[in-house]
């Protein structure tokens, strides 16, 4: 007695899709461009200035590329169809990107730190004019870059990754720009090493949590922003269900989740209308949209309860 309800079957499902990748699309496309440009001016300038900051910068902010296209090609993988052998389509792809992310964030962090570390025992002449105007440039290119996932990263942490690289780097930036006000102010080189694992803190904060969500979602963990409790007791307030259990919920994307229970309810009247009652509670409560529901009529096939729940 199987029961599967997909509230997102049909052209409706894949246009939602397309539309939001739509949106993305133009956002990424406008951020690589941007940054690939910015990553140009600041290693040349580096090198002239003989700034680490700055290098630092151009190499993390090369990571950043990377991140980016990484994140478009999932988000672009997400739209495609489902197949006989992908039944859910490519949407995991988000996941994995925005574990990659949440990886090459933690690497940039720990390169930073260790030249910061280096650049103590011997820290460099940095010409300070230079390193503020290219550093001013990156706070521009990184903040309006931010802005544009500012509103997709909400709900999805694949643009979640690229937004919060995105504020790392701005925040990398804005650091850089301090650095070399000090240095020209007081003349202190060691100033450019320290900035540089202040920054290294602020981004691995940041990015703890987004390794953490994206190594749970891999895992099939129930998404952060679902309480399974809450779930397991809208299923138990149905009408003329006695129990639940097998409830499983998990990550199909970093948008969209799915779940599979069983329901004991012994009256089978009425099973149509609280199969379409349990998948619109799912879809406007949880935002679970994929939906299988299996009936049992009695609980006499689950002998042990401890398990089954």
């Amino acid at each position: 007695m199987h029961s599967h309800h997909d509230h997102s079957h049909g052209h409706g499902h894949n246009h939602g899709h397309a539309h939001h990748f739509d949106t993305h699309n133009r956002s990424f496309a406008l951020a690589v461009v941007l940054n690939v440009a910015f990553v140009v001016i600041e290693a040349i300038y580096g090198v002239l200035s003989g700034s680490l900051a700055l290098l630092a910068d151009a190499g993390h902010n090369l990571s950043d590329v990377l991140g980016l296209i990484m994140a478009w090609v999932a988000s672009w993988l997400a739209t495609q169809k489902a197949t006989d052998r992908n039944t859910y389509g490519l949407k995991k792809s988000t996941i994995l990107a925005a574990l990659f992310n949440a990886l090459f964030l933690t690497a940039a962090v720990g390169g930073i730190a260790w030249e910061a570390i280096q650049r103590f025992s011997d820290p460099a002449e940095v010409a300070g004019t230079t390193v503020i105007a290219v550093a001013g440039i990156g706070v521009l290119i990184n903040g309006i870059t931010m802005m544009l996932f500012l509103k997709g990263q909400e709900g999805d942490l694949n643009i979640r990754g690229a937004f919060l690289h995105m504020a790392a780097d701005t925040a990398v930036s804005v650091g850089v720009v301090v650095a070399g006000l000090i240095i020209m102010a007081t003349g202190l080189n060691w100033i450019d090493p320290v900035v540089s694992l202040i920054i290294a803190a602020v981004i691995f904060i940041g990015t703890w949590q987004l390794l953490k969500d994206s190594v749970n979602l891999a895992m099939d963990a129930v998404p952060r922003n679902i309480d399974p409790e809450a779930v397991r007791e809208s299923l138990q307030q149905l009408p003329g269900v006695d129990s639940v259990h097998h409830l499983h919920i998990w990550g199909l994307s970093t948008t969209e989740s799915a779940l599979t229970v069983h329901l004991v309810k012994p009256d089978p009247r009425d099973d149509d209308q609280v199969i379409e009652q349990a998948t619109d509670m799912l879809s406007h409560d949880f935002n679970i949209r994929h939906v299988t529901i299996q009936w049992e009529r009695t609980a006499s096939n689950c002998p042990n309860m401890a398990y089954c729940h």
